[in-house]
């Protein structure tokens, strides 16, 4: 008995060990499926798109021909749109002050026979704002105060005209009349605002060229009319360059206003303000060209002065 017990204790060990092997047999033998494939130009670390630009158009400047088929002026251009397309925080604030003061340029322009693009030398000299270089330039137009004076525009201690975006516009105007003249383009004429009429007078003489994409110029002047381009082909159509802006996300116009004119002087422009039922605050942005806390107009000259309305 104890014998057939063994017996029957090995035959069932026997048995599961090979159940066992079977099974695992079977496991091996079973098709796995196959590890997914990494897409192609999966970015693990940094997940984005960056694209190049397809420049496979025409693209003009003030109705003058961009030569893209010059390998150096194609690649030039090139490098801005790509600054500019992928300079995210700069651009958007520049897509969102264009709507507050394009309206105001693009009729101005148009009366002064200036070409509509230049509203976007405007763009690239201040991003559309009354900032001041380290040479002095100063408002949206960026003139020095020779050139702002020379075109008629007030500067002293109390009232800079450069920081008028109408009457600097209409400034702009004429000195981009009178440089058109003088070298015959547009496109040098944009040349010019950069650098001055004298230098480039001066490098079109020893260059023995009347062409700006022929030019040999400082980096600055070299790269400032494809600049101009770059933020003219965004600023047309920013959503075909990623940049998704509501309507409400736009700076709006300030438009809406009433005209006082002052012709004595205001010693005290806060009380001003509050008398006019506006604060001091809403007076300095809606004529940023007061500099002070007062008026002397000692000439006894006619300036006009925006009030905004009391809804804005």
């Amino acid at each position: 008995m104890h014998l057939f017990k063994n017996f029957a204790v090995f035959l069932v060990a026997g048995f599961v060990v090979m159940l066992f092997i079977s099974y695992t047999s079977r496991e091996e033998e079973t098709p796995q499926p196959a590890a997914a494939s990494p897409a192609p130009y999966e970015n693990e670390i940094l997940p984005q798109v960056i694209k190049s630009i397809p420049l496979d158009q025409e693209y003009t400047f003030a109705g003058e021909t961009v030569p893209l088929d010059n390998f150096d002026v194609y690649e030039r251009f090139d490098r801005e749109m790509l600054v500019n397309s992928y300079w995210h925080s700069s651009t958007v604030l520049n897509i969102k002050a264009a709507n507050r003061y394009f309206p105001i340029m693009e009729p101005i322009l148009a009366k002064e026979g200036v070409p509509d693009d230049f509203k976007y030398l405007a763009v690239i000299e201040s991003n559309l704002r009354n900032e001041t270089s380290p040479a002095g330039a100063r408002g949206i137009w960026q003139f020095l105060k020779s050139i702002g004076a020379y075109y008629h525009l007030e500067i002293n201690d109390e009232v800079d005209e450069r920081l008028n975006v109408e009457k600097s516009t209409e400034a702009a105007c004429k000195y981009l009349k009178d440089s058109k003249q003088k070298f015959g383009s547009w496109t040098l004429a944009a040349a010019a605002y950069n650098m001055g009429d004298t230098r480039l007078r001066k490098e079109l003489d020893m260059q023995k060229t009347d062409n700006y994409y022929d030019l040999n110029l400082n980096d600055e002047t070299s790269r400032y009319v494809f600049r101009i381009l770059a933020v003219k082909e965004i600023l047309k159509d920013p959503q075909a360059f990623g940049f998704i802006i509501e309507p409400q996300q736009l700076y709006k116009p300030l438009d809406k206003y009433k005209i006082i004119e002052v012709k004595s002087g205001i010693s005290d422009l806060g009380t001003f303000a509050v008398d006019n039922g506006i604060t001091y605050r809403m007076l300095k942005v809606y004529n940023p060209w007061l500099r002070t806390s007062k008026l002397t107009n000692k000439t006894g000259k006619t300036y006009e002065i925006k009030i905004p309305d009391a809804a804005d």
